[in-house]
């Protein structure tokens, strides 16, 4: 089983937002939207979206808002 992880990291690299979730395809709409949605400055004071797979519930960020 792969759980999804988005994260949205700053420009100083603290997480701002996280998100995992088992569904692949939502794990990818997300993902995409948070891509479409950072601003200019953002991209500019270099922001970052990653998604990536992990296998367990523990290897996911404390942080994570995790849909089950």
């Amino acid at each position: 089983m792969t759980i999804w992880v988005n994260k949205q990291k700053d420009g100083c690299g603290l997480l701002q937002a996280c998100i995992a979730i088992k569904n692949k395809k939502a794990a990818e709409d997300c993902h995409a939207h948070w891509q479409r949605t950072l601003t200019p400055i953002q991209k500019q004071q270099g922001w970052q979206v990653t998604l990536s797979g992990v296998e367990s519930w523990e290897d996911v960020p404390v942080n994570a808002l995790k849909i089950n």
